[in-house]
C-alpha cells in the first residue's frame, strides 16, 4: 500500500497542478492492466507479487482521483452529495462482486476474476475517454457562448 499511496499523492498533484482527472484516471487504470495479467500468468513468484503492487497501486491511486472527477464535474451542494453517495454506494458493489467473481475453484489463477478485472478497466479507460470528450466539447460551447453549463454562466467541466 504504500507504493499506491505514492501513485495517490502523485496522482493528486498532478491533477491539481494541471486541472485534470481523466488523463490520470486512464492512466492509472493502465497500471492496474499492466499488472493483471502478469499476476495471472508469470511462473516466478517474484514477478506476479510485482503485478500485485502495480494492481494496488493503479486501483487504490483511482479512488481519489475518479471521487474528484465526478465532484468537479457538479455543480451544486445537494446534487454533488447525492452524486457522490451514489458514486461511493456503486463502488461498494465492486467488494460484494468479487466474492463471487474470484472463486475458489479457479484458484490459483483465478482467470475468470483476472479477466472480469481487466474489463472493468479498459471499461474505466472508455467511459473516461467518452466523459471528457464530452465535457471538452461543452466547454468549447460554453467558451463561444453557445451553451450554459450546470445553470452557471463560468461553470466550466474539468478533464
Amino acid at each position: 500500500y504504500a507504493v499506491a499511496a505514492i501513485l495517490m499523492i502523485a496522482s493528486a498533484y498532478l491533477g491539481d497542478k494541471y486541472h485534470i482527472r481523466g488523463p490520470i484516471l486512464i492512466a492509472n487504470s493502465l497500471i492496474g492492466l499492466i499488472g493483471l495479467p502478469i499476476m495471472a500468468f508469470a511462473d516466478s513468484s517474484s514477478v506476479r507479487y510485482f503485478g500485485v503492487f502495480l494492481i494496488t497501486a493503479g486501483g487504490n491511486a483511482n479512488i481519489p482521483v475518479s471521487l474528484a472527477y465526478q465532484a468537479n464535474n457538479v455543480r451544486g451542494q445537494w446534487k454533488r452529495a447525492l452524486t457522490s453517495a451514489l458514486f461511493v454506494g456503486f463502488g461498494g458493489m465492486g467488494g460484494i462482486s468479487g466474492g463471487t467473481i474470484y472463486r475458489s475453484q479457479d484458484a490459483p489463477r483465478y482467470i475468470p476474476g483476472v479477466s472480469a478485472t481487466i474489463a472493468c478497466n479498459g471499461l474505466v479507460i472508455v467511459l473516461v475517454l467518452c466523459l471528457s470528450g464530452w465535457y471538452h466539447w461543452a466547454n468549447t460551447q460554453a467558451n463561444k457562448g453557445k451553451k450554459i453549463l450546470e445553470g452557471s454562466e463560468t461553470f466550466r467541466y474539468t478533464l
